[in-house]
């Protein structure tokens, strides 16, 4: 790919290696793969590009998706980034403290926007989301911190 640089060309074989199976990348994984690499498209692109529901259904070579995460790269708009993140969650903070509630993080999460799965949001607290306090609280700096990828996740990714 002439417009990819060889260093995105590396992240997307490492991509490619963590959510692949041997010489194919599962239709299910697409969305994954395109995290790894800092793209984050709509439902609806997914969804042209061949995302599926369910396992099985397509299978993709590392070559066929170099072009997908060429042509995303470049619409990649603003997304919002960590800064943006946290000045939506200061909306739930109501003692202007760094916290808020752990049930108000998850029903944001799974009600509003491109909302997430129940499985989705269990997978991202258990990797970014650090345990409530006794009022239910959590501090939401460092779960973003995770989120975004400016820290290490909690627990270590185990290859699947």
């Amino acid at each position: 790919m002439a417009d990819l640089k060889e260093k995105e060309i590396e992240s997307a074989k490492l991509a490619f290696d963590i959510h692949g199976e041997g010489e194919t990348l599962d239709g299910v994984n697409l969305n994954k793969f395109l995290y790894c690499l800092d793209v984050n498209p709509s439902l609806a692109r997914l969804e042209k590009f061949g995302v599926t529901k369910k396992p099985g259904e397509k299978k993709f070579k590392f070559d066929e998706l170099l072009p997908i995460y060429s042509e995303l790269k470049k619409e990649k708009k603003d997304q919002g980034c960590y800064e943006d993140f946290i000045e939506c969650l200061k909306l739930y903070d109501k003692n202007e403290n760094g916290k808020m509630a752990a049930g108000e993080l998850s029903h944001s999460l799974l009600s509003l926007g491109e909302k997430l799965t129940d499985a989705e949001v269990d997978e991202l607290f258990e990797d970014c989301l650090d345990e409530e306090d006794d009022e239910g609280d959590i501090e939401y700096i460092p779960f973003l911190r995770r989120m975004c990828s400016l820290d290490p996740p909690i627990k270590p990714k185990k290859k699947k």
